[in-house]
């Protein structure tokens, strides 16, 4: 078995996100429970908040589905088509965005003291990204043992996953920017205060008096980082700022 996640990146027809929503959390979910490996989707939508303000965000809403899968030649495709009626029913903008990517994981999620596990996530961030060719052990290493756990540390920021590029994808197959996922998942209702203290600690100046370690030369700069809320169940995160640490040293948290 191997754990894969699907990232299909939307958007919507003009007065049909309503009707999308409808469909994912109706139709296309019962047909999903019949995949094998199959263990979980939901639905996030961009949040206006982003760490790189004037990177390009193409698509308003972001699907996620996990499997656990015995075969992934055989059995990762089965999502296409569930995917493609709504497509056929014209659900699915035709604007040349749509991308559909795949990743086998590297792991399952690796959270922080910050974790609150009974309860739901406010939002997920993806970064698409690569490493300089003939580094990724020192890549990998990097991220496992040192920035994995300094991200998933920051107030609001609880859990990190990471995978490559599966050599199975979903059609229709379209370019993919990076060969790197790093998916990190937050519960905070104060998503700005969050990305500020994560670019504070990397500069090293954050109140916590906490400071990230240089980031490693074997990362490429050549990666998209985009922050999305999630809008699909019947849970959504209650408020605050999931920290395991002292919030009374940050100005106006205490």
């Amino acid at each position: 078995m191997a754990l894969h996640t699907t990232l299909h990146l939307h958007n919507t027809t003009d007065g049909n996100a309503e009707a999308y929503a409808r469909w994912f959390d109706g139709a296309h979910a019962g047909a999903l429970m019949h995949l094998r490996g199959f263990k979980s989707a939901e639905r996030f939508e961009i949040d206006p908040v982003q760490m790189i303000p004037d990177q390009a965000q193409p698509w308003h809403y972001m699907s996620v589905y996990d499997f656990d899968l015995p075969t992934p030649a055989i059995d990762l495709p089965a999502l296409g088509p569930l995917i493609a009626d709504a497509r056929d029913a014209g659900l699915i903008a035709d604007d040349d965005t749509e991308r559909l990517y795949t990743f086998r994981l590297y792991g399952d999620w690796k959270g922080s003291p910050n974790w609150q596990r009974d309860k739901p996530l406010s939002g997920v961030s993806i970064l698409i990204g690569n490493y300089i060719a003939g580094r990724f052990d020192e890549y990998d290493t990097w991220y496992e043992n040192v920035h994995s756990v300094e991200v998933a540390n920051v107030p609001g920021h609880v859990a990190m996953k990471r995978g490559g590029l599966s050599d199975v994808q979903v059609e229709p197959r379209r370019y993919c920017p990076g060969d790197q996922l790093v998916m990190t998942a937050q519960q905070t209702d104060d998503l700005p205060f969050t990305i500020g203290d994560f670019v504070a600690r990397a500069l090293g100046h954050s109140p916590s008096g906490i400071a990230m370690e240089p980031r490693s030369s074997a990362g490429s700069l050549a990666r998209t980082v985009h922050y999305f809320r999630k809008i699909s169940g019947t849970e959504f995160w209650p408020g605050g700022i999931a920290y395991a640490g002292d919030l009374s040293v940050y100005p106006g948290k205490g």
